[in-house]
């Protein structure tokens, strides 16, 4: 699944994230056990130890394509 947001795009399957930015080689991918999400502020966090990144998303419909695909609940 692919969400499109103002920064890039999201792409999303059942094991991973990977956030891929318009106009840069830049991407962040994580896998779906160290995504945290939270429906206040609509933010992905990812958290793997030494590794962590944030991204906030432009709008609700966003999160919950992102969570009905994945399964993980925000808090």
């Amino acid at each position: 699944m692919v969400i499109d947001f103002s920064l890039g795009k999201i792409i999303v399957t059942v094991h991973e994230i990977q956030c891929r930015f318009h106009d840069s080689q830049l991407v962040l991918a994580a896998s779906v056990d160290d995504i945290s999400c939270f429906h206040q502020g609509l933010v992905i966090v990812a958290d793997a130890g030494t590794v962590r990144w944030s991204i906030k998303l432009d709008n609700p419909s966003q999160l919950e394509a992102l969570l009905n695909h994945t399964g993980i609940h925000a808090q």
